[in-house]
């Protein structure tokens, strides 16, 4: 019997950070997966800021993961061409990566393969923590009691069946979650709505985009129909290929076809070597609920999302963020488990949310092809005659910039807004947009992400953002701090950190203060997780007795000592 705080299943993106924020808590942690490391060929490709925020109040080396970015210049676009070599119909900018995003963000979206960000998670939970990180070692079935939880893991090096004690059981385990399966939670929503071949290609074409870079190439000929993504325009490309998996199996696509398939689509032949090539279906599904008691859902264990609008990786990273906090608060018996509750009611509509949008995009596009003609007649000649009428073609560009919401979304990636237990709610309103998922309102409304601003800090510039302790409260004030100390002081039963943002010390000056609702002597009080838990637009009469009740309300600590 192994015995360890903590067990999580799954060493992708999310289980690896799992690892290293439950790690970096000073929670003793031990992560398994059944493969032999991470994985060679590149997936997901988009890291949004919100991820990318969490990696860095994760202290994460920021230096080794802008090295593995792909520059904006190269990543800046999505492109819509007949074939790679061929005419380009249209080109949409790819999200807000540049200094325009900046007064958001302190880290604007960037295109990392997921290979690569598998690799410096990993390196970093072996650099910064003491989480014990176990490949080939598989998951096989669970049993669950008051105290904890008994999970059977076969060491796949060597055939021992091994018993590990867990206190909790974290299922990053990927879609086809052997661990949600096995507690029988079902999934909402199509399981299968498209299937595709990935060909992971080695090949240099920057010649051939230079004066077109971008990280999606969608292809318009239905002779050659498919997108690339562009890994690294240099040397590293995938080539997704719809197929039909009722009659067709990976075994019809060998080496031979993906490269006659990949050079189709490039439109001309071009030296290349298959690096790899799998199948995937496209589904759109949610988990009934992401918790049976000591076992918690994270990833995609508890969502699957089409890959049209990058938010599966990142949607899962946000769990484990949501969910490490809590299990500390617990641990360090600043909160009891009801706070546990609150993990569920906050990221299942996300969730629900995400997958909903992803689903609308992928609808959306096939507007392109039906303005084409191509879906009533699937050929070449049709979509040239389309293209060569300045009519048509006016339709299929049009067709083209209305998908423009799907590569601009930060507003969803920012704007969402929690309501459980574990938030004070108040009735000031929330600032309205247009469109919530391109047009993010910065709100210091309880349940909200905390505005970003930039503050002089000494000699630094440093991100609201950044004054958010990991492993406690803490209570920012926008001047005339008095009353808030003694607060403090009388509520030592929780971690919480004081700080008083000046009005001299934002760039903008008292815009901040005005965008979280705070008037001189209010205070909003954040989470470990970087959201509003509750705020007090201006000083109450009582700061200590307020505070108290407060922190009693959101985290309750009926079982502190047992």
């Amino acid at each position: 019997m192994v015995e360890t705080p903590y067990l999580v299943v799954g060493a992708g993106p999310v289980g690896l950070m799992a690892g290293i924020l439950l790690g970096q808590s000073g929670l003793s942690t031990q992560v398994i997966d059944r493969d032999s490391g991470t994985q060679e060929s590149p997936a997901a490709h988009v890291v949004n800021a919100r991820t990318l925020e969490i990696c860095r109040q994760a202290g994460l080396d920021s230096a080794g993961l802008a090295g593995i970015c792909k520059p904006p210049e190269d990543a800046g676009h999505a492109i819509f061409v007949t074939r790679l070599n061929g005419d380009v119909v249209g080109r949409l900018p790819f999200e807000r990566q540049g200094a325009e995003c900046l007064r958001f963000t302190p880290t604007p979206l960037r295109n990392i393969s997921q290979n690569r960000f598998e690799s410096f998670l990993e390196s970093e939970l072996l650099r910064k923590t003491k989480t014990r990180l176990n490949y080939q070692h598989r998951w096989e079935s669970a049993e669950q009691d008051d105290e904890g939880v008994t999970s059977k893991v076969r060491d796949l090096k060597t055939g021992e069946l091994l018993k590990i004690r867990s206190r909790y059981l974290i299922a990053a385990d990927g879609a086809g979650s052997r661990i949600r399966k096995s507690i029988g939670i079902e999934m909402d929503g199509p399981p299968k709505l498209q299937s595709f071949v990935m060909i992971h290609v080695q090949i240099d074409l920057r010649e051939l985009v230079r004066d077109r870079p971008g990280v999606l190439y969608w292809i318009l000929d239905p002779a050659a129909g498919g997108v690339f993504v562009a890994h690294d325009i240099d040397r590293e490309w995938v080539y997704m290929h719809e197929f039909d998996s009722d009659h067709e199996s990976l075994d019809d696509y060998d080496e031979a076809r993906c490269h006659e398939l990949v050079t189709q689509a490039i439109g001309q032949k071009h030296p290349m070597k298959i690096r790899n090539r799998l199948t995937w279906t496209m589904s759109a599904q949610t988990a009934s609920t992401v918790r049976d008691r000591r076992i918690f859902l994270v990833g995609d264990a508890a969502h699957r999302f089409p890959p049209t609008g990058g938010l599966g990786l990142n949607t899962g990273i946000q769990d484990i963020h949501a969910l490490a906090w809590r299990l500390n608060a617990i641990e360090k018996r600043w909160a009891d488990s009801s706070l546990l509750k609150s993990y569920a009611v906050e990221r299942v509509p996300v969730a629900q949310n995400n997958a909903e949008q992803s689903l609308r995009n992928a609808g959306k596009l096939l507007a392109i092809p039906a303005a084409l003609g191509t879906l009533e007649d699937a050929s070449t000649t049709r979509m040239r005659a389309t293209l060569d009428s300045p009519e048509g073609r006016t339709r299929v560009e049009e067709s083209i910039a209305d998908q423009a919401e799907h590569f601009d979304m930060l507003g969803l990636q920012l704007g969402y807004i929690y309501a459980s237990q574990a938030i004070l709610s108040d009735t000031n309103p929330t600032p309205t947009v247009d469109n919530p998922v391109r047009e993010y309102a910065p709100s210091g409304q309880p349940g909200a992400r905390l505005p970003h601003t930039w503050l002089r800090h000494g000699e630094e510039k440093i991100s609201s953002l950044d004054l958010i302790r990991p492993s406690g409260f803490t209570l920012l004030t926008g001047g005339d701090p008095a009353g808030w100390s003694e607060a403090v002081s009388a509520c030592a039963d929780w971690p919480i950190e004081l700080v008083e943002i000046e009005a001299d010390a934002e760039e903008d000056e008292g815009a901040w203060s005005k965008t979280c609702g705070l008037e001189p002597g209010g205070a909003i009080l954040v989470r470990p997780d970087q959201h509003v838990a509750w705020r007090s637009p201006s000083k109450p009469e009582d700061p200590r007795s307020a505070l108290l009740q407060v922190l009693n309300t959101i985290t309750p600590r009926a079982e502190a000592g047992l």
